[in-house]
């Protein structure tokens, strides 16, 4: 005898959402099919990603190309932007609060001046990316590729830059009060007049001749005489105390 389960056949397709499937049933033969309606299948899953859709709070946008286009003081809001490709694109004055912008192309993108408390840049390609001017207090760059991209005069109280990537970022005149740098390479960066109004964390932060002329580092927490010493400081540089300048300060000009 043939089992109930060799004697069953699936055929058909998915048909706006809602399949059918046709069996033999036991003891029916072969032409004895039943169609049977099955469920979708993530039925109550949310509508996908519209990326033909306009710049507004809450936009799905995931895994969208939005390369090279002119999106400056869009409102997007609390917008889910996971993956979303905006290379050279302008962002420029726009509210990205508390969106999701994790995994996203952000090379060469501008964001200057742009609202992004609470926002989600983990994992971010940002090579060269101006962030100028930007809120983004307790936001999250988390494990971000953050190279020469440029934060001067950024509002970046409480944001979280562990595992960050950030040789040759520019954090001149940024506010860094309670930022974590944790595991992060700073390698050339510039922290040089940044404003730091309380504690910051650089626990084994790699600190390459990161420049921290003229910074008071002494709330910074973490900090090791081993990271001081490959630092760029000067006469004016503040350290936490135990921690003493190397000799080599002041170090020569970054011409690059």
């Amino acid at each position: 005898m043939i089992s109930w389960a060799a004697r069953r056949v699936e055929c058909g397709g998915i048909r706006g959402g809602a399949g059918h499937r046709r069996i033999f049933a036991p003891g029916a033969g072969v032409a004895g099919l039943i169609v049977v309606l099955a469920a979708a299948a993530f039925a109550a899953d949310a509508a996908a990603a519209d990326c033909k859709s306009s710049p507004t709070p809450r936009t799905d946008w995931s895994d969208c190309n939005k390369r090279h286009i002119m999106l400056g003081r869009s409102n997007l809001a609390g917008s889910t932007l996971f993956n979303t490709d905006f290379t050279s694109t302008d962002l420029s004055g726009s509210d990205l609060t508390s969106a999701n912008l994790e995994k996203a192309t952000l090379m060469r993108a501008s964001l200057a001046g742009a609202k992004a408390d609470k926002a989600n840049f983990a994992r971010v390609e940002a090579y060269r990316g101006n962030f100028t001017g930007i809120s983004a207090e307790y936001a999250s760059f988390v494990s971000s590729e953050l190279q020469r991209a440029n934060f001067a005069g950024a509002k970046l109280t409480g944001a979280d830059f562990a595992k960050a990537e950030l040789g040759r970022a520019n954090f001149e005149q940024a506010v860094l009060t309670g930022t974590r740098f944790q595991t992060a390479n700073l390698s050339r960066a510039v922290l040089s007049g940044s404003v730091f109004e309380g504690p910051i964390d650089f626990s084994r932060a790699f600190m390459f001749q990161t420049r921290i002329e003229g910074v008071d580092l002494s709330a910074a927490s973490g900090l090791r005489q081993d990271q001081i010493d490959l630092t760029c400081g000067d006469a004016a540089t503040k350290l936490p105390a135990g921690l003493s300048a190397p000799p080599q300060w002041p170090c020569p000009a970054d011409d690059d």
